[in-house]
């Protein structure tokens, strides 16, 4: 994981167990005021809603412990693909080109270009060089990229 993950996700354990954990109790707490549990939806939602709180920790804290947290700013594979790089890729037949970071699978986001180490985009360009030519199996079909620049930004 890469140590910018790694801050995102405890950020994200600290808001969960600092303000989403105590204001679900706090739900909890009042529809339990408002009597019969049995058919009290607003009680049955808050605890599904904890349920999930609670189970979205456990999986954070045991990924946080352990994670091998990678700082990307110190990695010199020169043009060289591995986890870490940021990879610009030119379309074959558009010129479109696409930018694209190789991160852990936890912290993966398509919208901020961050694509998960085991998704198949990364798996064709891992080992790749600047300058190299490859194919991603796409759900289209297959897509021909150049790629145009490798880079370990931080």
């Amino acid at each position: 994981m890469t140590t910018k993950g790694a801050q995102r996700l405890r950020a994200e354990l600290d808001d969960l167990k600092s303000n989403k954990r105590p204001a679900v109790i706090q739900a909890i707490a009042e529809a339990r005021a408002h009597g019969d549990l049995k058919e009290n939806a607003e009680y049955h939602a808050a605890r599904e809603q904890q349920g999930f709180i609670e189970g979205r920790i456990k999986q954070l804290e045991g990924e946080l412990s352990n994670a091998q947290v990678i700082d990307v700013s110190r990695l010199d594979a020169g043009d060289k693909v591995v986890f870490g790089a940021t990879v610009v890729l030119a379309d074959a037949e558009t010129g479109e080109e696409k930018t694209y970071q190789i991160v852990g699978d936890l912290e993966a986001d398509i919208k901020l270009g961050m694509i998960a180490i085991s998704s198949p985009v990364a798996r064709a360009l891992i080992g790749k060089h600047e300058g190299d030519e490859v194919t991603i199996d796409a759900p289209a079909g297959q897509r021909e990229y150049e790629i145009v620049s490798v880079s370990y930004v931080g």
